[in-house]
């Protein structure tokens, strides 16, 4: 199976790029299965079912979510409705899943959502509920194809996913920064990117319209976030070739709103 990745979309911009983009990058590409962070969508922050439908219209096969997740109260009936996840590692009472079983091309594919623990709300232990629920999937449902979107802030949090499901899970990327990594790699059979990197403005902060920001590191004030209405934008998405739950080839795309493309390879480590 082959199937994409697309980190934090960022409002109206981000919304935007996957509208022009993601069916003309699903022929081209001959795309099985998109998956898609949602949790700025919508103004920046959560989401609304509004904006829920028109993503999954573009092509989105599964959303999911992150420290943002619970921003927009609307969102809570959609985890009933729609393929929405939020973060695995919050407790059982709380709505929603974490975790999804989809059937791609004859095969089964889990998509795991996790949220990281510097600088972010309190959850569970993220690296045992990944362990087990990886543990779950192989020995209850006989899955092997798994993919995990790892929402957090700091690099060792999700290097250390890395390293803990190694070669137990198809493909690890991470989200939440906005800002792309250039390590994407192949390692045992697991494809891993500490971070994908926003859809939405790329030339502001962190997709966020610049005054407020530089405001705060200016005098320790903080304002609320805006989007701009205009900027440069980009889509990055992430495409993985996955095969009885080993990932044999992946690539990132960057697209910017001038149509030009960059393609990275993942290299492939030395096992």
């Amino acid at each position: 199976m082959r199937i994409a990745f697309i980190g934090d979309m960022i409002g109206r911009p981000g919304r935007d790029m996957v509208k022009e983009y993601l069916k003309k990058i699903r022929d081209e590409y001959k795309i099985d299965f998109v998956i898609a962070n949602y949790e700025n969508a919508s103004h920046g922050f959560g989401l609304t079912p509004k904006n829920a439908t028109e993503l999954f219209s573009y092509g989105i096969d599964v959303m999911s979510g992150g420290n943002h997740t619970w921003d927009k109260k609307e969102i809570i009936p959609l985890f009933e409705t729609h393929e929405i996840l939020r973060p695995h590692n919050y407790p059982e009472e709380v709505d929603g899943t974490g975790c999804k079983i989809y059937t791609v091309n004859g095969e089964s594919l889990a998509v795991i959502n996790l949220l990281g623990h510097y600088s972010m709300p309190y959850t569970d232990n993220v690296f045992r509920c990944a362990k087990s629920t990886v543990e779950d999937l192989k020995r209850v449902d006989d899955v092997k194809n798994i993919f995990i979107d790892f929402h957090a802030e700091a690099t060792s949090e999700k290097r250390a996913m890395m390293k803990l499901l190694e070669g137990e899970v198809s493909a690890i990327i991470g989200t939440h920064t906005h800002v792309s990594t250039d390590d994407f790699q192949i390692s045992k059979g697991t494809a891993y990117l500490t971070d994908i990197g926003l859809t939405g403005c790329r030339d502001n902060i962190i997709g966020m319209d610049s005054k407020v920001p530089l405001k705060q590191f200016l005098t320790g004030i903080k304002g609320h976030y805006d989007i701009p209405k205009k900027c440069k934008k980009i889509l990055q998405i992430a495409i993985m070739d996955i095969e009885d739950g080993v990932c044999s080839n992946a690539y990132k795309l960057k697209i910017f709103c001038n149509g030009k493309i960059i393609k990275s390879d993942a290299w492939l480590e030395d096992n």
